[in-house]
């Protein structure tokens, strides 16, 4: 079969190998892979700046995005061939701590998890793969096009998850939610804030191509003005930071609605710097109860919760986030940006 894979740590090392076919081990999936996702994680992988090999060895198969179908399945998983599927991408720790014991892997505290295509096991941009059925998990069968997509929304499944767990603690009846950056992680996010009846409004820099039109047929609100000045008039109770830009982080900070949630999944570079009145900040969240969380990953339970909305969201819509589809023999171009990029998908299965 074939494989796309890396070295970590060596730049340029980004390749398409020929590897033996898997056999599954007792319990696991035989699955053929469909496509997979490519996400800023993936590319800082390729570039040398993240990742881990596994154990004993110098390459590492990409991917944890993933999407395939069974072709085989062992007596008593709950899973046949045919079925559509995706994989969780991390494991708990073998320690384990006491949140891994509890099936809270997304929260790991020594850090010794694992994780497909990222941290010491093999990702999912192969042909065929292998998957624990603990840890696979079946979409609706009208999902095939579009349903490498659960990942990023499980992501946001568990974003949206801390954000009601949290305004739980007290009365808690929001109105307006803010998404900062239009990638496909905020595009799911606020996908999934209309799904729950919010009024959403979704904040980026781009004044054409596929976002704003996106956000429209989304039924939310597109804007691409100042931070601040947007923030400051919709005061949104609720707000899913999905870019990691400091200035936007804090724009939004400052600018919720009295006891408001801000969650933020995207990551900081720690190069930038940025300016902050922490004591101004700190006022504000004080005096209105205002709460900063931040979320990564995801657990079965946000897989299953992620599988839900993408059964209920509208297939055209979820296809539009997906702007090009790149052969896996041409998996370069798919690392390549492009000026309307939203998600790149590299197909396994010789689709196009």
């Amino acid at each position: 079969m074939r494989a796309l894979t890396v070295v970590p740590g060596t730049p340029g090392s980004l390749d398409l190998a020929e590897l033996a076919d898997p056999e599954p081990r007792s319990g696991e999936l035989l699955v053929e892979g469909l496509a997979v996702g490519v996400c800023g994680t993936d590319k800082e992988i390729v570039q040398a700046e993240y990742g881990w090999a596994p154990p004993g060895r110098e390459r590492l198969v990409l991917g944890h995005e993933s999407l395939g179908r069974v072709r085989t399945a062992p007596d008593g998983s709950g899973f046949s061939a045919g079925d559509l599927v995706v994989g969780v991408v991390r494991r708990p720790d073998p320690v384990p701590c006491g949140a891994c014991a509890r099936g809270e892997f997304d929260n790991c505290r020594n850090g010794r998890y694992t994780e497909r295509g990222i941290k010491e096991l093999d990702g999912y941009a192969s042909e065929l793969w292998c998957v624990e059925a603990d840890y696979a998990v079946a979409l609706d069968p009208g999902l095939a096009e579009v349903g490498v997509l659960m990942e990023p929304t499980t992501v946001v499944a568990k974003a949206w998850e801390q954000v009601w767990r949290i305004g739980g603690r007290a009365w808690y009846e929001p109105k307006r939610a803010l998404v900062t950056g239009a990638g496909p992680i905020g595009m799911l996010a606020a996908m999934i804030g209309v799904q729950q009846g919010l009024e959403v409004h979704v904040l980026d820099r781009v004044t054409s191509g596929p976002k704003p039109r996106l956000v429209e047929a989304l039924g939310a609100t597109y804007h691409h003005d100042d931070v601040d000045d947007v923030a400051s008039k919709l005061q949104p109770d609720v707000v899913i930071e999905a870019t990691g830009a400091g200035s936007l982080v804090f724009s939004a900070i400052r600018n919720t609605a009295p006891f408001g949630v801000v969650c933020l999944t995207g990551v900081s570079s720690s190069v930038r710097k940025t300016q902050v009145d922490t004591e101004g900040v700190n006022r504000e969240m004080v005096l209105e109860n205002d709460v900063v969380v931040g979320s990564v990953n995801a657990n079965l339970r946000h897989y299953r919760q992620a599988a839900d909305a993408l059964a209920q969201a509208d297939r055209d819509w979820l296809a539009g986030l997906i702007t090009r589809r790149v052969p896996l023999e041409s998996f370069e171009d798919a690392f390549e940006p492009g000026p309307d990029d939203v998600k790149v998908v590299i197909t396994l299965d010789g689709g196009d």
